[in-house]
Formats: C-alpha cells, sequence, structure tokens
C-alpha cells in the first residue's frame, strides 16, 4: 500500500475518524464512518464553558436524539477530551483509526492539511508567535489525543489553507517587503468552514459567491469559481470585522496611542484586542447575540449600538465583495450568528437589493466543519469514500 507523509494507508469504509473542533471554550467533535456517498456520522457533540463553572457536555446519535446531556465543569480541552473517550467507549464498539484536528493557525510554512509528524510539531511549535492564543492549545489538544487514542493516525486541518489562492495583491499588507517575506500576509481563516459550504453547494455553486461565518469570530470570504480570492481575517483572526470579544481591524494610530499613552505592554493589548473589546467593548460586556438583541427590545442603547456596529461592518463588506467580484450570484450565512439571527441578517443586507442581491439569492446553511474534517481525513489515507 501507499503512504501518506510516512503513515501507511488504512482507512476503509467501516473505519471510524474522529474529528475535534477546538474553541477557546469549547470543544465540537464527530465520529463519522463512510457513506454511500460521504462522511456519516455515528456521534456529534460538544463540550462548552471550558474553563468555567457553568460548562456542559451532550453528544447525539446518528438521528439527532440526545445520548448524553449534562452539566459538566471542564478544566481544559484535554480534559473534556477524556471524558468524550469514555463515553466514546460506551456507545461505539470500535475506535478511531484516525484523529482529525481544526488547526487555525500554522504559520508561513503549514499551509495544507496534513498528517502529524514530529516535524510537523516542530514546526508548529517554531510558528507560536503567528498565533500565539492558539497553536499552545492545539498543541496540547494533540498531545492529549495522541496519549488517548495511541494507535489513531492524528491529522492537522489548517483553517486558513483554502485561502491560498487569494492573490498577491489580496495577501499583501502595504508593509515593506522584507515583513511579507518574514510571512506577515494574509492567511484568512474559517477556511475549514468555506470549504464545507463550497462542498455543499456542489456543481450548483455559481461563479460569484461571498460567505460570510458569523458567529464569536466571524469572517467573510469572496469566492469565484469555488475558490477563495479575498477575505476580512488577515494575519490573525483578530482581524475583519467586529466580533464578539475581537476588535476587528483598527486604525494603526489607535494601537500606537494606547502603546503611548496607556502605557500597554503585548501581552495586555492582546487582552484587550482580543477578549474585551467587539460586541463585548461596545455593549459594556455582553457579546451574545440573542442576549444583546433581548436588550436592545428593551431599549438599550449600547446593545443597539453593538448590533448596528456589526451589522453594518457585515453589509460594508458584502457591498466591497459585490464590488470585487462584479456582482453576486449567492451570498450564504453560517455560523451560530449567522444561521440563528434573523436580525443580524435583516440588518447586513439592508439595501442591498438595490445593488442586485435580491433575496432569492440569499441562503442559510449550517456549517459543517467537523464532517469537513473527516473527509479530508479519510482522503489523506484512503480513496476508498468519495
Amino acid at each position: 500500500m501507499g503512504e501518506v507523509g510516512g503513515m501507511e494507508k488504512s482507512a476503509g469504509k467501516d473505519d471510524l475518524i474522529l474529528a475535534l473542533n477546538s474553541g477557546s471554550s469549547s470543544l465540537k467533535f464527530g465520529v463519522y464512518s463512510c457513506g454511500a456517498s460521504d462522511e456519516e456520522p455515528l456521534l456529534t457533540g460538544n463540550a462548552d464553558g471550558i474553563g468555567q463553572s457553568n460548562g456542559s457536555f451532550h453528544i447525539r446519535s446518528a438521528d439527532g436524539t440526545s445520548l448524553v446531556k449534562r452539566a459538566s465543569v471542564h478544566e481544559s480541552q484535554s480534559h473534556a477530551l477524556g471524558v468524550l473517550a469514555v463515553a466514546m467507549s460506551e456507545h461505539l464498539s470500535r475506535t478511531p483509526v484516525a484523529v482529525g484536528h481544526r488547526v487555525v493557525h500554522g504559520g508561513p510554512h503549514l499551509r495544507s492539511h496534513q498528517f502529524i509528524t514530529p516535524q510537523v510539531l516542530g514546526q508548529l511549535r517554531s510558528a507560536t508567535h503567528f498565533a500565539p492564543l492558539h497553536i499552545p492549545q492545539a498543541l496540547t489538544l494533540i498531545a492529549a489525543a495522541q496519549s488517548i487514542f495511541p494507535s489513531a493516525a492524528q491529522f492537522a486541518c489548517f483553517d486558513d489553507a483554502f485561502h491560498q489562492t487569494i492573490p498577491e495583491v489580496a495577501s499583501h499588507f502595504a508593509l515593506p517587503q522584507r515583513y511579507f517575506d518574514a510571512g506577515i500576509l494574509r492567511y484568512g481563516f474559517h477556511g475549514i468552514s468555506y470549504e464545507s459550504l463550497v462542498h455543499h453547494f456542489g456543481a450548483t455553486l455559481p461563479e460569484r459567491a461571498i460567505f460570510a461565518h458569523l458567529g464569536n469570530g466571524a469572517s467573510l470570504c469572496a469566492l469565484r469559481n469555488g475558490k477563495s480570492i479575498d477575505t476580512t481575517m488577515g494575519l490573525t483572526p483578530t482581524g475583519g470585522i467586529p466580533m464578539g470579544t475581537r476588535s476587528g481591524d483598527l486604525d494603526p494610530g489607535i494601537l500606537l496611542y494606547l502603546l503611548r499613552n496607556e502605557k500597554l505592554d503585548a501581552d495586555k493589548l492582546e487582552d484587550l484586542l482580543n477578549h474585551q473589546s467587539g460586541l463585548s467593548g461596545l455593549s459594556s460586556g455582553a457579546s451574545d447575540v440573542k442576549m444583546l438583541e433581548e436588550r436592545a427590545r428593551s431599549n438599550d442603547p449600547k446593545a443597539r449600538l453593538a448590533l448596528d456596529v456589526f451589522a453594518l461592518s457585515v453589509r460594508k463588506m458584502i457591498g466591497a465583495y459585490m464590488a470585487l467580484l462584479g456582482g453576486a450570484d449567492l451570498l450564504v450565512f453560517t455560523g451560530g450568528i449567522g444561521e440563528h439571527s434573523d436580525c443580524i441578517r435583516s440588518k447586513a443586507t439592508e439595501g442591498l437589493e438595490r445593488l442586485g442581491l435580491t433575496p432569492d439569492k440569499i441562503r442559510i446553511v449550517p456549517a459543517r466543519e467537523e464532517q469537513q474534517i473527516a473527509r479530508h481525513c479519510r482522503k489523506m489515507m484512503t480513496n476508498n469514500c468519495p
């Protein structure tokens, strides 16, 4: 048999793949087998509120039936994975042959989905400065998965891989060339989510499409013929439109002001931009859109401002991408906010029908990142499953 990165192919139709999608305080997961035409979920679920006192743990069967649902305190994603492994042993007769990890950022040298080797781990460690909030967490979870599932192949699926098709005119920042050569460029993220949307539409995906992944982290992507040609996030997932607790793009002069006048060091500045800004900063502490909508209905001006700033930022980017593409044949909303907030979708598309974006061109499609990770893993191991 052939080999993939030094790993012998071994996944067949009946073998299981565990997909892990780690967030800042959550762990989404799915266990998949190879169906007639696609990866089919046997178990899906999530551990939420990781590191908090109000955590929860939920596992659903293939038909969506709740198998496990309880309050559960998890110290870390690794601890949640241990709880998941025990639950898997109680509901499945087989262990996974592969574990796929969503890795947000791999730096300039890791831009494609791949089998995890000691060399890949070394490259990830050396790229920590590109994503200090994400890479250490990914390394810790990978180590935990290797310990819990020692016989399983481990794969890294990079969130920025989808955006390698962005042309230089969109990937360059207006800085001296030496910074681009050092890896300071537009990487873009939410790529696994966007890949899943491309897979969902298949041959029906039109030439000009705009995808909006709106959740606690949020971004938009312009696609031509199914390929990313621009996206709002840049060097890190902090950039682009405002998000739940992240600032999005700012005038660089603001950062200089904070450094000089507020005397913030790098760590405090990072905490401000990633954990105290966005919807939370605008509303004085709330980042949950459902809660903000309730407050706005009660005439809370800060909540209304936060929602309006967020929606306006999305609308401006939709308009910009329509200009870039020469129009839009399709706009897709996904992510927790994109799927569930009528308010945000309405505000974000208000007036765009005058530019040709009519309601029949707008779709809502649930994110399927875990399933997309499973597709990549099986493809890297074998060609048995479509």
